[in-house]
């Protein structure tokens, strides 16, 4: 963003000097004076749904320093809910800036609309923050290179929030494959749930006016203007292709990881894919419902992700087929097949919140030890293309063929498009 559109923006928010109405001494008092080697300090950038009381908030709730959301309810809850949970008193602003702007803040949580990641992951890093990012990590393909580019330029600790990467269940699953307990593995099946479309929205409404306490432009930023519609924001953005993915970045992001995970493709990728898929009859979203993807790796290991009505949450994980038989892991559990290959195999037992703690607490411990997390941004960035390359391949409908070494779609320059997106000014890609 140019340094005239900042100043122009802060005036016409009258944020320039305070926050909220929060003189710099204010702000600044109601910091915690520990020593950021004694506790992280974090600033949440997004507060509402994934990132509010009952999610990121929770798991980050001593840490809580500055609280940053462009609905004013959604900062009120989180106010409350800090203050009654943990007896904390946090900053509030609605521009995310002033939170990279202040020296009392060690690290930012962005649980933001995908458009937004990696704008604010970038500009994080260059003011020396580090950052816990949610999946998907990107809202196109070529974001990601930007953003490992920034991370490694500015010494910074990038973790994407892929929880189920310090999950025992999934640990102890990559780990049994790696080490040849279905033999060698030549195919995966991914299971991932159709649109969670919630209740209140199954019924269309008309454009209209954003309501009072919500800067609807500024949460747009740099996807394409488009008239408010409540049935197009908070929760439900990530059913339009503006400001997300639909389930297949959504859900995809977790298990198409561990199938990169487990294959040890941390580092590339498939090499062609394919797929089909079935819309909303009635419009109400513009993500698939349903999704038969097909991907081939180069040592010829097949794999297929379906996005599948009405799947159980125990239907929904990933599958290692190899030639001693299947390994499925789930959130919660692991079924082998046959049952006899977890012979001798001490399965934890799994608590629900497990792997967002362990995930949280490896991103803590990272910032003060400078050590990689458990889920880079380099990481985040392959698993995200994954799942980026199988929304391309459903919506050209054509094969595409993915070059993983240099991160390029070979020989189709109509496709290539898809792998980038034009920002709305005045954001741009920094590079």
């Amino acid at each position: 963003m140019s340094s005239q559109f900042r100043r122009t923006f802060l005036k016409e928010t009258a944020l320039g000097g305070a926050l909220l109405g929060l003189s710099a001494r204010t702000h600044r008092s109601l910091f915690a004076a520990e020593s950021p080697n004694e506790r992280v300090r974090i600033g949440m950038i997004g507060v509402g749904n994934q990132g509010g009381p009952k999610n990121n908030m929770k798991y980050f709730l001593n840490n809580i320093v500055a609280l940053c959301d462009l609905d004013k309810t959604y900062l009120a809850e989180a106010s409350d809910f800090l203050q009654k949970q943990a007896g904390l008193k946090a900053v509030m602003t609605d521009d995310y800036r002033r939170l990279l702007d202040s020296k009392d803040i060690d690290a930012v949580v962005v649980t933001v609309p995908d458009q937004w990641h990696a704008t604010m992951t970038i500009e994080a890093c260059k003011a020396g923050k580090d950052v816990y990012c949610e999946k998907p990590l990107t809202l196109v393909i070529g974001e990601g290179k930007p953003m490992i580019a920034a991370a490694r330029k500015y010494g910074r600790v990038v973790q994407t929030g892929t929880m189920q990467r310090s999950g025992a269940e999934f640990i102890l699953a990559v780990d049994l494959v790696q080490k040849g307990i279905v033999g060698k593995v030549h195919s995966v099946n991914v299971t991932l749930p159709s649109p969670n479309w919630i209740d209140r929205a199954k019924t269309p409404v008309p454009d209209s006016a954003p309501p009072e306490g919500f800067d609807y432009n500024r949460w747009l930023g740099p996807a394409p203007h488009r008239p408010y519609n409540k049935n197009h924001v908070h929760y439900l953005f990530r059913f339009y292709w503006d400001y997300s993915g639909g389930q297949q970045t959504n859900f995809g992001a977790h298990h198409l990881d561990i199938a990169q995970w487990g294959l040890g493709m941390d580092e590339s990728g498939p090499t062609s894919v394919e797929g089909s898929a079935v819309f909303n009859p009635d419009g109400w979203y513009e993500t698939p419902d349903t999704t038969e993807i097909r991907y081939t790796y180069a040592n010829g290991v097949a794999m297929t992700c379906r996005q599948k009505l009405g799947t159980k949450n125990t239907d929904q994980g990933t599958e290692f087929i190899g030639d001693k038989g299947s390994l499925f892991v789930y959130r919660g559990g692991i079924v082998a097949n046959p049952p006899e290959l977890l012979k001798g195999v001490e399965i934890p037992k799994i608590v629900n919140s497990q792997a967002n703690t362990s995930h949280v607490n490896n991103f803590l411990d990272c910032v003060k030890s400078r050590k990689v997390p458990a889920a880079d941004i380099s990481i985040g960035h392959r698993s995200a293309t994954v799942c980026h390359l199988g929304n391309i391949a459903v919506r050209t409908k054509k094969k595409i063929q993915w070059d993983p070494k240099s991160e390029t779609i070979v020989g189709d320059a109509e496709a290539s498009k898809w792998l980038t997106k034009e920002y709305r000014a005045p954001w741009k890609l920094e590079t």
